[in-house]
């Protein structure tokens, strides 16, 4: 499922370096995947955190300099098109960054933990899911992260520390589909998406500079 993404980011020209953030176990695996994959891109791929802030702060730390502007992406996250990736770095410049996301279409009701009685219902046409890649530059990821290390903010994505430290971040609307694969039933869906898109379109965390 990570080949898919590492595909669609080797055959974009504007992407020069790709960083894998993953299980120890499997750096070994994911290197010989990239080299296959991406031969073109300068490449590292580095040891994840418990947690994926902490593997995503792994593979910021782990971008080169020559990487002005850089993304993060779930592996998990296979059918992302190259024309949102490229939406979403437009809107990268001083004091902003950008994420793909959905307009969030269920009526959405905060919910008691514990009694699990409905308390509020949000207003669904101001509701967007977060989605990735996440982007940034790459000065504003490092910061984000290591403020969000130091503070002991946990979050569940890039763009919530980015918020943190004062940065802009723009919804970039999502063109295509690009759910996470996390049931069964998500893998399946997944690869007819895939298997019926034209080849030039099929060309995983992820961490791109």
């Amino acid at each position: 499922m990570v080949g898919w993404s590492i595909q669609t980011f080797a055959a974009m020209p504007q992407i020069v370096e790709l960083v894998i953030a993953t299980e120890p176990e499997s750096i070994e695996q994911m290197s010989a995947l990239a080299r296959h994959l991406a031969p073109n891109l300068a490449q590292r791929v580095v040891r994840g955190g418990e947690l994926r802030q902490d593997s995503a702060r792994e593979g910021v730390m782990a971008l080169s300099d020559r990487c002005d502007a850089a993304f993060v992406h779930d592996g998990a996250r296979p059918l992302v098109t190259p024309a949102d990736v490229r939406a979403g770095m437009r809107e990268v410049r001083a004091g902003y960054a950008s994420l793909l996301a959905e307009p969030v279409v269920d009526t959405i009701k905060l919910v008691d933990r514990d009694s699990l009685i409905v308390g509020a219902t949000l207003d669904r046409g101001t509701l967007w899911a977060a989605q990735t890649p996440q982007f940034a530059l790459a000065a504003d990821l490092r910061a984000a992260h290591e403020r969000g290390r130091l503070e002991g903010i946990a979050v569940t994505d890039d763009a919530a520390l980015l918020e943190r430290i004062g940065i802009s971040v723009v919804v970039v609307a999502s063109t295509s589909e690009n759910f996470k694969v996390t049931m069964p039933g998500d893998v399946i869906r997944a690869e007819a998406i895939l298997t019926a898109r034209p080849p030039t379109a099929c060309h995983p965390e992820l961490v791109e500079g």
